[in-house]
């Protein structure tokens, strides 16, 4: 398993987390911006008309309303993306994340409104009389690339099970579990139960269900956000001069944050954005081709109101939360993850000018400095260490009252040894005061409001709301290209094993999943941008005969 997980991370490095992927992902998003003139400005006032039904018509073709393609959509993308997703990009890379979000997010608005479009306009009426679209369908039907469509709709069943599945389940059982105390299994076993009701009665439950969930999530979400934001309100002009400037100042480096440099705060935050409102990806055309209508433009304008409410609203209120309330460069008490601590040579302070110029080099992987990993002994007595010269880092910042104990119990007395940063104890836990990041960072920000203490309920809530759309939304996707691939016999299996997963992942590791679903995203990703820049002057003659049609009743 580790051969594999080693594997897939490295795979990843050459693909999604490449320096070429963000340009890529936004080169497209702008080609179309500008070939197309701006759709996502001069379409934007029309497309909240046509979510609202204002030119709906009678027996259309498809298999749910406007507005409810939207929401399961939204109910994809909407996720544990916009609570944790953007605390991750933040801790790595400061405010200058938030802006290149924002990037994505504007040039996604466009290449959404492409796929969409020109996924719409191939879909087909499966043999059970329901809708099947999605880009799969165009790279198969009009660029005869069968190959091609296989790959991608492969892929989108890996990412169902990678990205809409497992880590969802596991992530609500685990923040309930740390909130309320509930067992992970019980969490899981209740929710899956759940899931089943709604997914298996096809697109027209699942659409009623998001129809429903998606508006009084987002309402709850935002409630306690500007809870914050209100009671940080000095805050809120600093934060946003800080989004602008930092994306160009080269680096985020003050006191004790340790960020990244301007190209990684600008990969995280792409990668970020794409993560968020998933443009680009093909998922989303998925849904929107059960939508009714004869006109894909149509659709394809709803479409582009998505990267809008998930990333420059939802998103956008979560970084003011986190940089408002100052959480995002404060340490907190917290138990360390492996994967984040390393112990260096010699003694540093991340309060000294000097130090934090060369932790950060060395975090970045830049030379100019003189740090190198610790190896050797350390004595620990009673849960402290008694030894120095060195330093441990967890979560790009020096911790402080470092607490060492057995299995999370009994304070550790021995020696522990330590091998190139990392210490070879299994049954070691580490606790203390260090920046944190994901869910944890948004958390703590929460409480930073009118709410106080209970904030932090809501950011539980609204993770468990947002996550459990997402499984919803994600099973769709799956069972269309199962669709595709095997017929609509297939689906019912698919569902099955779909919800059996979900229950699983509930209280099981999903690491490897996670990298295997995020080599999956690049697999859909790339195939999907290729086609729709082979269909551009298809899609600009769709949207012109569209908008003539439009103009002429």
């Amino acid at each position: 398993m580790e051969g594999l997980y080693n594997f897939l991370t490295s795979l990843d490095g050459v693909l999604g987390g490449s320096p070429w992927f963000p340009f890529v992902l936004l080169g497209v998003g702008l080609f179309f911006t500008i070939y197309l003139k701006f759709p996502q400005v001069r379409y934007f006032k029309h497309a909240w008309k046509v979510v609202f039904g204002k030119f709906d018509k009678g027996n259309e073709p498809g298999d749910t309303t406007h507005f409810r393609a939207l929401t399961t959509a939204l109910s994809g993308t909407v996720g544990t993306g916009n609570i944790s997703g953007v605390a991750f990009a933040l801790y790595l890379g400061g405010p200058a994340a938030l802006f290149w979000m924002w990037a994505t997010a504007f040039f996604g608005m466009t290449t959404k409104f492409v796929e969409v479009t020109l996924s719409h306009k191939y879909r087909v009426q499966t043999e059970d009389g329901t809708m099947a679209g999605g880009p799969m369908y165009y790279m198969d039907r009009r660029l005869n690339m069968k190959w091609l469509a296989i790959a991608f709709a492969v892929a989108t069943v890996i990412s169902s099970f990678g990205t809409g599945n497992l880590p969802q389940s596991n992530g609500i059982a685990q923040s309930i579990e740390a909130t309320f105390g509930f067992d992970p299994a019980i969490v899981g076993s209740v929710l899956g139960i759940l899931l089943a009701l709604v997914i298996l009665g096809g697109i027209q439950r699942i659409a009623a269900f998001t129809a429903r969930v998606v508006p009084l999530m987002a309402v709850i979400y935002m409630i306690g956000a500007l809870a914050v934001i209100f009671a940080n309100l000095e805050n809120i002009g600093p934060s946003f001069v800080a989004i602008v400037s930092d994306a160009f100042s080269g680096s985020a480096a003050a006191g004790g944050f340790l960020g990244a440099s301007l190209a990684y705060a600008f990969n995280k935050g792409v990668n970020r954005g794409l993560f968020s409102n998933e443009a680009g990806q093909g998922s989303a055309p998925i849904a929107h081709a059960a939508a009714k209508t004869k006109e894909p433009a149509s659709e394809g304008m709803v479409s582009l109101l998505e990267p809008f409410i998930d990333t420059i609203m939802i998103c956008t209120i979560t970084g003011l939360v986190i940089l408002s309330s100052g959480v995002w460069k404060e340490k907190h008490e917290n138990n360390f993850d492996r994967s984040d601590m390393y112990f260096v040579q010699g003694t540093y302070d991340d309060q000294s000018a000097e130090d934090v110029g060369k932790l950060y080099n060395f975090l970045n992987e830049i030379k100019d400095h003189d740090i190198q990993p610790y190896s050797g002994d350390i004595r620990i007595v009673n849960g402290t260490a008694v030894s120095d010269g060195f330093t441990l880092i967890n979560a790009r910042s020096v911790a402080e009252d470092v607490k060492y104990s057995v299995s999370g119990e009994d304070p550790f007395t021995g020696t522990l040894k330590i091998v190139d940063g990392k210490p070879v104890k299994d049954n070691l836990e580490v606790s203390g005061k260090s920046l944190v990041h994901s869910a944890a960072l948004t958390t703590i920000a929460f409480t930073r409001g009118y709410f106080g203490h209970w904030g932090q309920y809501i950011v539980s809530v609204g993770l468990m709301l947002f996550a459990f759309s997402t499984a919803i939304a994600w099973s769709y996707y799956g069972d269309r290209a199962m669709t595709y691939l095997a017929g609509p016999r297939s689906v019912m299996p698919y569902r099955v094993i779909y919800v059996a997963g979900f229950i699983w992942a509930a209280f099981s590791d999903t690491t490897l999943v996670w990298a295997l679903s995020a080599v999956a995203i690049v697999i859909m990703t790339l195939p999907n941008l290729f086609g729709i820049l082979m269909l551009s002057k298809e899609m600009k003659q769709t949207v012109n005969d569209y908008w003539a049609k439009f103009h002429s009743k």
